[in-house]
């Protein structure tokens, strides 16, 4: 399978620029399951810019229907 790093980029709101994941889905998706979280681009971007990737919080905004 070929990565489409480039075209991914386009839809990433990933804020967090040293990340070496930005653009590669399927190791950011790995790497955030490992650590009980959900990528960046789960979450509206200003949920996303609080770093708080956890599955708690995202089930928070999904009960205040902000996602």
């Amino acid at each position: 399978m070929e990565c489409n790093k480039e075209r991914n980029l386009d839809s990433c709101n990933c804020s967090y620029d040293p990340c070496p994941r930005k653009g590669i889905c399927c190791e950011c998706l790995k790497y955030h399951l490992n650590m009980r979280q959900l990528p960046g681009c789960c979450f509206p971007d200003d949920a996303e810019r609080t770093y708080d990737r956890s599955f708690e919080h995202f089930a928070r905004l999904v009960s205040a229907k902000n996602v």
